[in-house]
């Protein structure tokens, strides 16, 4: 298992250097180095452990993809606008974040860092930046809730009884979860081969908080997503009481539906691809999301966002704010909380840099003439 805070790691972004030696970090500000912080997760880490949280489905060209996707748009930057200092600030459904970044749902927090869910709620919120947890946590929804004074919204797939299901729900409301977020791209588990090579399992010592004992309920493979419907969408705001978010969405036809069926906003993602592949990008899924919807909710995009002018690309194309998975959990593998803290405050600060180049002062407001499609690129 990974240590608890390595003191002999770099912080995020930056490399680690010879006593004495002058480093371009001595004369420019530090940047987030991802692949950097990836490579040392990967020396942290158990293989199998690295594996899960890196790999994807089948022939993971839905995640080897996911990050070109973003960089076949440009910019198309404004001059003279006098943007100096850029507001990142916004609301999503309602609360206010520091950041249009946040952290995506991902599992299994507690083997990439013995405080889990703990850490990476402390470190999103010190960066003012929205989490969303997962069902799949090692720490139950009430313990992530209490252990941060940050935004939060609460994650909810069917891996067990409807009974249970619902009780989730219910449990999100009353302990403050500022929305549900349905995943509902997991009607089946992708078939992900580097964990079917290592024979995966939980590591001893780690539970599934919020799951009912095995013993009581179907395995985890018995999956049963697949029996919603757009009318469960209503009926899961009823039960917990809270704005619901519908995340998996990669078609406007789909995307449209849920919103008359009561959802919030809609999350156009590919589930860090590792469900259907190959499946369209999110970066190319999301202008038809966005079209469909209208304005009638708030959309939201994950799915290889490695640098702030992803970021940007995505708002341009009508993203009111995007979510972070595996850098997240690099972060949170080489530094606990403050790892997790670097990795949001680094982007954010990449988007600022790339706002202000571009002579935008807001986040809330990016035109879509922003970017442009790049045409044909030639790859080496």
């Amino acid at each position: 298992m990974a240590s608890s805070e390595p003191t002999s790691s770099p912080v995020p972004g930056q490399r680690r250097r010879a006593v004495g030696e002058e480093t371009p970090e001595d004369r420019e500000p530090p940047f987030l180095d991802l692949d950097l912080l990836e490579a040392r997760a990967r020396e942290l880490l158990p293989p199998d452990v690295f594996d899960y949280y890196a790999g994807g489905a089948e022939t993971e060209t839905t995640m080897a993809e996911a990050t070109p996707a973003w960089r076949s748009w440009r910019l198309r930057p404004r001059v003279l606008r006098g943007t100096a200092d850029v507001d990142l600030s916004t609301e999503l459904l309602g609360t206010p974040v520091r950041t249009p970044i946040g952290v995506a749902p991902w599992a299994y927090q507690g083997m990439a860092h013995p405080d889990g869910e703990l850490a990476t709620a402390r470190g999103a919120a010190a960066s003012g930046a929205l989490m969303t947890v997962s069902t799949s946590a090692t720490h139950t929804l009430e313990e992530v809730a209490a252990a941060a004074d940050g935004p939060q919204w609460f994650q909810l797939y069917r891996l067990h009884s409807a009974r249970h299901t619902d009780d989730l729900a219910r449990r999100a409301g009353d302990a403050g979860y500022r929305a549900l977020v349905l995943t509902v791209d997991l009607a089946l588990l992708g078939r992900r081969r580097r964990d079917l090579r290592h024979d995966f399992a939980l590591p001893a010592g780690l539970r599934m908080a919020n799951h009912p004992p095995a013993d009581a309920e179907p395995s985890l493979r018995d999956l049963a997503t697949a029996n919603w419907t757009f009318d469960d969408i209503a009926r899961f705001g009823d039960l917990s009481g809270l704005p619901v978010v519908v995340k998996g969405v990669l078609r406007g036809d789909d995307a449209a539906r849920c919103v008359a069926a009561g959802a919030a906003a809609v999350w156009v993602s590919t589930h860090g691809g590792r469900q259907v592949d190959p499946a369209v990008a999110s970066a190319h899924a999301l202008p038809e999301v966005v079209e469909a919807v209208g304005g009638d909710a708030e959309v939201y995009a994950d799915g290889g966002v490695r640098s702030g002018s992803d970021v940007l690309t995505a708002l341009a194309l009508g993203a009111s704010a995007v979510f972070l998975g595996r850098p997240v959990a690099w972060g949170l593998a080489t530094g606990g909380a403050a790892g997790v803290g670097g990795v949001l405050d680094g982007l954010t600060e990449e988007l600022a840099h790339t706002m202000a180049l571009c002579g935008l002062p807001e986040v809330r407001s990016v035109p879509r003439d922003t970017v442009a499609p790049a045409g044909v690129i030639r790859r080496t």
